[in-house]
């Protein structure tokens, strides 16, 4: 039986969440914990619990309700039992489509759902499709609970007369912007292979969720209509409310609204086997890529088979882990590859396992994949050892007491129990996939990874090259079926409930101290998890770069976790590991930043790892030389992706290459071959020094607890005789008198990136509450004016956003709008004119400041539901000089907001006629539309340096 130090450790000290109450995030009981207890990993998954009941309506829905009260907020989540792989034949993408189009309004809802979901202050809020199933989810204010039901029934069961040709049109331009977007990254193309050719074109799986052009081109409005009929009925469905909400409370509701839905078919999901090969497969492809990649692939058991357990623990030892085989033996041991990582990702019927790396300057790809297999063969025959696995199941239980503390969103814990009864018929499954990883032994695992990685695999070969062919839209095709909805169908009025009151945001209480060495902590208790999380800030950043030693604070901070008081790196990863703890670092641009997520029953352990990876780093030669040689690797990595030249460039064009926001976020190549030890060590005690640091912390401890701790650790930490850094910023440039655009050519995107940059009169302490109020009507919520116009009304965009960015020494706006590439020049033409007509003619709207004050106010009690989030408020308050208690003062501040303040708010500090254009995209493409369109512009080939 796998024993785990750790957790011997944290049963020793009492329960792991004592703390917590039945209704908080995780209940848990207090066992009499002794040095002799016989299985501490398995009690200590036995106690990790999600309270909830389930009831079912006659209809067939079925709910679940989990009740924690630690914010006035419900995560009302609702999943269908059908995804792609449900999918007939010829007719891809359909479940992904739809998905949008349950976005675009219901019978009772007109308009885009978005509308709805600001009136009452939803957060977290989004929808996804998978392979097996299609899930919306929100996070509302507790008094918008009814509201909410409201529309998710009328979405569920009154839909029908809302799906128009007009509107299947629209997202269907949408979703195919939204495939162009992920086909147009280095590699986009490689996982349309892996699927197809790993299980097979007419397999349920053999083809991804956002499915082909070709297949988007032919789906007809009968089509995608008679796609709800047959798929999306109430009892196929799940619905879980969680968070401030009980069962009393929610049964009336849920009957209320959803009870009149009539059943739908009964579904059966598409069954599937998991597939073999006769003998191992191989396949080359070409792409804009800076080195060969080598991707191995298996088809594996999905959800429903206990190898699952094992699969996912061996995937980590071999490459998920940082103390990984992959890492230890071909990253930091022979250096041959830039990065190498193994995954297993099940889904419902079957799953699938990946070995892969990217080749190092002067390793040939043969040699990689040699080397990768090598370290797999030796894995399967010998397996792991006892302590492997014993660090890889502690990670994965202390990311599940970390991930529980979020009722809803991507993750919490609304999609844990909807995922358990979904694929296993059981809620409470987390459960038993906790108790069943806490029992895996070595020999589990080895027996495992023979049984499947033993079988003929896929192994895919990227190589840098000319990209071979792409797929791309013609526009509706093929005969058009009839409606699906009857000629005599009627549209069943319904009335919208009220939003109740909500509590009003009640943020935590911050405590401060001073260390011995006089450095300030800013305390927050947060006892929903029994965890500690910190961040320590140092006012550095890349700002804080030598003009000819740029990417010196990055490179800095990579080092740190590479070699610290004599521990090497695959130590520093193991130690951390088997602590179950994160600890990282990081440079932005005006910050380095050293953050630490400790289990608290672990904090002091933890705290003297962190604090001898902060303070005592080495900066071995070895290290320096490997760090380099991936900084620089994962430079021109980036720099083939659109989104990474236009990081790339705009900086330069915004500021002058000499000013310390010029550079390139990935440094320069001279600076970063140059940069030695003297260097890293020079800008370590200028700058990472305990009279520049402020430490935050949120915990389920006591601030005296945490004193204590950070005392003993880091209160004797004195600042060394050299003088602290400090960073000199010129007079900033003035704004262009006229557009300036420059084009970036990018051969074969099948999709631009426009981006747009101003920088503003404003104090970069300011308070910009009423300024990125009217930025959400111009550019700063999916309900925005270019949103709507190059997103919902022309369908050019998958998503187009306006931004404030405030740093320390200013304040920009910018434009990011990936379009397709067809429609780049008419793409930059519609956002100068929403822009110019926002800011010179048509303002806000009445409709849009009801709706943008409604949303704010609403949406505060929400927004500090996480450790993270407070931690993120309390910094900006610090760093901005403003009272702790400032967003309780908001809700004021957004009453007070009219029309005319927010126009004026905005248009004080933009000028339409004064933005730097960057469009990176196909020269062929993109330059005979600038021409046409009479727009004066640069062409810059970007040549790898």
């Amino acid at each position: 039986m796998s024993r785990l130090p750790m957790t011997a450790l944290l049963l020793a000290s009492g329960s792991l969440l004592a703390a917590c109450s039945t209704t908080d995030t995780m209940a848990v009981a207090t066992p009499a914990a002794t040095a002799a207890q016989a299985d501490p990993v398995a009690e200590l998954a036995s106690q990790v619990s999600i309270p909830h009941e389930t009831f079912q309506l006659d209809n067939g829905l079925t709910v679940i309700v989990h009740e924690d009260r630690k914010a006035p907020i419900v995560a009302a989540s609702v999943w269908y039992n059908v995804g792609s792989k449900d999918e007939p034949e010829g007719k891809t993408g359909f479940a992904h489509l739809f998905e949008h189009l349950m976005f675009n309004g219901s019978e009772n809802l007109p308009g885009d759902y978005f509308t709805y979901t600001e009136e009452i202050g939803a957060t977290n809020l989004n929808g996804t499709t998978s392979f097996d199933r299609t899930n919306y989810f929100q996070n509302v204010p507790t008094g918008a609970l009814e509201r909410v039901l409201f529309m998710e029934s009328d979405r569920m069961g009154y839909l029908l007369g809302a799906v128009t040709q007009e509107k299947l049109d629209n997202q269907r331009g949408v979703v195919q912007n939204e495939k162009r977007q992920r086909d147009n990254q280095p590699g986009g193309l490689v996982w349309y292979e892996v699927f197809e050719r790993l299980f097979g074109p007419d397999h349920p799986y053999g083809h991804l969720p956002i499915g082909s052009m070709a297949d988007l081109d032919s789906a007809s409005l009968g089509d995608v209509q008679q796609w709800f009929i047959d798929n999306y009925g109430p009892n196929n469905a799940v619905l879980v409310l969680a968070g401030d909400v009980d069962v009393e409370t929610a049964r009336p509701l849920v009957e209320k609204y959803f009870g009149a839905i009539e059943r739908g078919p009964q579904l059966t999901p598409a069954m599937a086997e998991v597939p073999t090969f006769d003998a191992p497969r191989r396949h080359v492809m070409y792409d804009n890529v800076s080195r060969p990649r080598v991707i191995k692939n298996w088809a594996m058991p999905g959800l429903q088979d206990d190898d699952r357990y094992a699969l996912y623990i061996a995937s980590s030892i071999l490459g998920g882990l940082s103390s990984s085989r992959l890492d230890a033996e071909l990253v930091r041991g022979k250096e041959i590859a830039n990065f190498a990582y193994s995954s297993y990702s099940p889904n419902h019927r079957v799953g699938f396992f990946q070995l892969g790396g990217e080749a190092k300057e002067g390793t040939e790809i043969e040699a990689l994949e040699l080397n990768l297999q090598s370290v797999m063969t030796d894995f399967v025959i010998n397996g792991p050892t006892q302590e492997e696995v014993d660090r890889a199941v502690t990670n994965y239980l202390a990311g599940q007491v970390r991930g529980l503390e979020s009722v809803g969103g991507f993750g919490g814990k609304a999609n844990t129990l909807a995922e358990g009864l979904l694929y296993n018929g059981d809620s409470d499954q987390y459960s038993e996939d906790l108790a069943a990883l806490a029992a895996l032994t070595p020999a589990d695992v080895q027996a495992a990874a023979a049984k499947w990685l033993s079988r003929p695999s896929l192994t895919i070969t990227l190589m840098p090259g000319e990209r071979q062919g792409y797929e791309e839209a013609q526009g509706a095709t093929g005969p058009q079926p009839e409606s699906a909805v009857a000629a005599d169908y009627e549209i069943t009025p319904r009335e919208k409930p009220p939003v109740y009151p909500t509590a009003a945001l009640d943020f935590p209480d911050v405590e401060t101290t001073t260390l011995s060495n006089g450095a300030t902590v800013y305390y927050a208790m947060r006892d929903t998890v029994p965890v500690t999380n910190m961040i320590v800030e140092f006012d550095a950043g890349s700002a804080a770069d030598p003009m000819d030693k740029r990417g010196l604070a990055s490179m800095t901070t990579s080092l740190l976790d590479e070699g610290a008081g004599g521990m090497d790196a695959q130590e520093i990863a193991e130690k951390t590991e088997s602590l179950g703890a994160n600890i990282g670092f990081g440079s932005s641009l005006d910050e380095t930043t050293a953050s630490m997520s400790a289990l608290s029953v672990n904090l002091d352990q933890t705290l003297d790892l962190f604090g001898t990876m902060l303070r005592q780093p080495d900066f071995e030669a070895d290290a320096i030389e490997r760090v380099r040689s991936q900084t620089l690797a994962n430079r021109a990595r980036s720099l083939k992706s659109p989104n990474g030249l236009i990081a790339d460039t705009l900086p330069a064009i915004i500021y002058g290459e000499a000013d310390p926001y010029g550079g390139s976020p990935y440094g320069d190549v001279a600076a970063i071959n140059s940069i030695d030890a003297g260097d890293l060590t020079a800008f370590h005690q200028a700058y990472i020094r305990p009279d520049n640091m402020e430490i935050y912390v949120t915990s389920n401890l006591s601030l005296a607890e945490v004193k204590a701790a950070l005392e003993a650790e880091l209160g004797d930490w004195q600042a060394p005789a050299t003088a602290a850094g400090a960073k000199v910023f010129p007079d900033r440039p003035v704004r262009p008198d006229e557009p300036v655009v420059i084009l970036l050519d990018r051969p074969d995107s099948p999709q631009s990136i426009i981006a747009g940059a101003q920088l503003l009169p404003i104090d970069p302490k300011a308070d910009l509450v009423d300024l990125n109020a009217a930025n959400e009507a111009l550019g700063g919520n999916f309900l925005s004016r270019i949103n709507m116009d190059l997103r919902e009304t022309k369908g050019w965009s998958y998503g187009v956003r306006g931004s404030v960015t405030r740093t320390d020494n200013d304040v920009r706006y910018g434009f990011s709008a990936p379009v397709q590439a067809d429609r780049t020049a008419d793409s930059l033409k519609a956002l100068q004119d929403q822009t110019v007509d926002f800011l010179t003619a048509n303002g806000l709207s009445e409709e849009e400041i009801t709706r943008i004050k409604a949303s704010n106010i609403a949406s505060l009690p929400g927004a500090f539901e996480t450790s993270t989030s407070v931690l993120g408020g309390i910094r900006n308050n610090v760093e901005l000089g403003r009272p702790m208690d400032y967003y309780e003062t908001l809700p004021a501040k957004y009453e007070a907001q009219t029309r005319e303040s927010l126009d004026q708010a905005i248009r004080a500090v933009i000028d339409p006629e004064d933005f730097i254009w960057v469009i990176v995209g196909d020269a062929d493409v993109v330059a005979p539309q600038l021409d046409a369109a009479g727009v004066t512009y640069e062409t810059r080939a970007f040549d790898g340096e």
